[in-house]
């Protein structure tokens, strides 16, 4: 083979192994999950969260997202136990949800408390890729500038999540979109100063509804920024939210298969974890057998 040959067929074969290693990342990329927020369950992992978890699995769930960490524990059960309920049932947990806020960042010091470090450390060991913050204390909604600040510490939170091979991340709910700031609405003020490489955005399409947020708007002012949704639909009430609850997918006001869809094209999401926190009357686990089979009607 001479000279010329031998360049040739080397970049070929170049040019070959980077269309396989970029079909192989479009792949990857494409991925989505489907799971359930266990708060969804709440009454019946409060009862009895082993046998609810393997209710949650025999219905054909393959992922979870916890809603309880108390004490350093899961629902009970340390890191290394409730991986172990994990594994035996066939599930995994890619997100979790424990609040960020006062008793978790020492001002004064400027870093994260032991009782943060150990959340990151257990979330970690339970094989999770998100620790999702699901609240904004009200003392970091009071003034512009202060809330700036705090974005702050969301980004070095991130960087914590970060060397333990996660990514930080915010779920929102109604009085982001209601509320403004030096005429800037909450949520805007928390995406425009947060690091997508470090904060992630985990998209209720639900909870904003009542407090005038349109998911199909966000996806769009946002593009690439929701790696998680919450999946969930809405119907009129006298309850919390605004005035809307949560009901079974597909009989609401919010077109959930044309967000959802959205979302794997241009929103980034690849984590869809339904979420129904009202029931009209039907047993919980009733509800979220429902919710996945519509999304299995969906394609998901």
């Amino acid at each position: 083979m001479n000279r010329r040959d031998f360049v040739s067929n080397s970049a070929k074969a170049f040019a070959g192994s980077v269309l396989f290693s970029q079909s192989v990342f479009a792949k990857k990329k494409a991925k989505h999950t489907v799971g359930i927020q266990l708060y969804s369950v709440r009454d019946d992992m409060k009862k009895d969260p082993l046998s609810t978890l393997k209710k949650v699995a025999e219905m054909g769930y393959k992922n979870v997202e916890h809603a309880n960490y108390v004490n350093g524990k899961f629902y009970g059960w340390t890191a290394s136990e409730f991986r172990k309920v994990l594994d035996d049932l066939g599930l995994k947990m890619p997100s979790g949800h424990t609040v960020f806020g006062k008793g978790h960042y020492d001002e004064d010091k400027k870093q994260f408390t032991d009782t943060w470090k150990k959340l990151v450390d257990d979330a970690a060991i339970c094989g999770q890729k998100y620790v999702i913050s699901p609240w904004l204390d009200i003392a970091y909604r009071k003034d512009f500038d202060q809330l700036k600040r705090f974005m702050e510490v969301f980004n070095k939170n991130g960087e914590l999540c970060q060397a333990a091979g996660m990514k930080f991340g915010y779920h929102n709910h109604d009085f982001e979109f209601s509320l403004k700031l030096s005429s800037v609405k909450v949520y805007d003020i928390m995406l425009q100063n947060t690091d997508p490489k470090l904060v992630a955005q985990q998209l209720d399409i639900g909870n904003m509804y009542g407090g005038g947020g349109r998911a199909a708007e966000l996806l769009a002012q946002y593009p690439g920024r929701f790696e998680l949704m919450h999946v969930k639909d809405e119907i009129k009430s006298t309850g919390e939210h605004g005035g809307w609850e949560s009901a079974i997918l597909g009989v609401g006001v919010i077109g959930v298969k044309d967000i959802i869809d959205m979302g794997k094209k241009s929103g980034g999401t690849t984590q869809f974890i339904i979420e129904q926190e009202s029931y009209q009357g039907k047993a919980p686990l009733d509800c979220i057998k429902e919710d996945l089979a519509m999304m299995k009607k969906w394609g998901y």
